[in-house]
Order: C-alpha cells, then sequence, then structure tokens
C-alpha cells in the first residue's frame, strides 16, 4: 500500500479514458490521425486534424511519405494544441477474411510504440478504421482496440494516459461498453 508521500501505482482504468468530442481539440502529447497511405487523404478524422493543424501538416506529411495499413508515422502538431500527431493506416474492410481485424490492432500497438519510442506520455486515439466506407463494423472494432491498448499499458509505462476520443454517443456508448467488460 502506498505511503502518503507515494502515488498509487496507476492501474488499466486510470490510464484508459473515454471522451466525447472533438479530437482536435485535446490537450495531450500526441492525437492520432487515422488516414491513408499517402498521408495526404482520408476520412473526416484525417479532415479535421489536416484543417486544425494547418497546411504545414500536409507539406511535413509528404516528406514523412507511405504509411502501409497497420503501421505508423509521426509528425509535428503543427497549430494543433498537441505537439504531435501519430498518423495511421487502417486497413479496408472486406468482410473481416483479409486480417482486417490484426491490421486494426497494429494501428493500435504501432501508434503506442512510436509514442513510447518517443517519450509521450498522453496520447488521443479516434475509433480507427471505424467512421468511413467501406468500415470495420462498430460492435468489432470497439472491443478490439479497447482490449488491444489495456494490453499494451498492461506491458509498458508509456504513454501513461490514453484517451479514447468518440465523436458521436453512439460510438462512445459502444466503447464505454467495451471497456466494462473488458476490466475484470
Amino acid at each position: 500500500m502506498p505511503t502518503p508521500s507515494q502515488p498509487p501505482v496507476p492501474t488499466m482504468t486510470n490510464r484508459l479514458r473515454l471522451q466525447l468530442g472533438d479530437i482536435t481539440a485535446m490537450r495531450v502529447d500526441a492525437v492520432v490521425n487515422s488516414t491513408d497511405n499517402t498521408l495526404q487523404a482520408g476520412g473526416p478524422v484525417h479532415v479535421a486534424v489536416h484543417r486544425a493543424a494547418g497546411p504545414e501538416l500536409a507539406k511535413e506529411c509528404l516528406d514523412v511519405g507511405d504509411c502501409p495499413a497497420g503501421e505508423a508515422r509521426i509528425t509535428g502538431g503543427h497549430s494543433l494544441a498537441a505537439p504531435f500527431i501519430l498518423h495511421t493506416v487502417a486497413p479496408i474492410w472486406v468482410g473481416g477474411t483479409a486480417g482486417e481485424l490484426e491490421t486494426l490492432a497494429s494501428c493500435y500497438r504501432n501508434c503506442l510504440r512510436l509514442a513510447e519510442a518517443r517519450g509521450i506520455e498522453s496520447v488521443a486515439f479516434p475509433s480507427i478504421g471505424s467512421g468511413t466506407q467501406p468500415q470495420i463494423p462498430l460492435d468489432l472494432a470497439a472491443p478490439l482496440a479497447i482490449r488491444t491498448i489495456l494490453e499494451f499499458l498492461g506491458d509498458h509505462a508509456l504513454p501513461q494516459q490514453v484517451t479514447l476520443v468518440c465523436f458521436d454517443v453512439a460510438t462512445y456508448q459502444i466503447h464505454q461498453k467495451s471497456l466494462k467488460e473488458a476490466l475484470p
């Protein structure tokens, strides 16, 4: 048991939280951008991140180059409150027969590994791969995201805080249910 002078050891539940809102407004060390393999196009998250970060982000993304599905790349945050952006490419959903769920899990793991390698303490994720067509069904994507993040946090000190930012109430509720089911 920690003494009054020692902080409590973080647990999974206080290192992973859910929030309803706009990922571009998050005050964290890094936000995750779900993008295409060129880092130049994507769905609603990509558009919002690029709009909020400003035109310098697109220029930096050109220098970074391609990113295969499941991998991650890092850029500056430019005009965002977050100093860094972690870019990842979700798989295209073809019914679950082409390894899409493993690739999606790799998106989360590789962003977290990159954050850890850079000493990033706080990361905000959107619901990767579940917002554009063809989208991964949210009832599969949400529990996979929760499980993958919790497994990573269980083995690593960084990032210290991960927030899953849900853009709408339905997405938030499915992630909330998945988090409750994942915890002992």
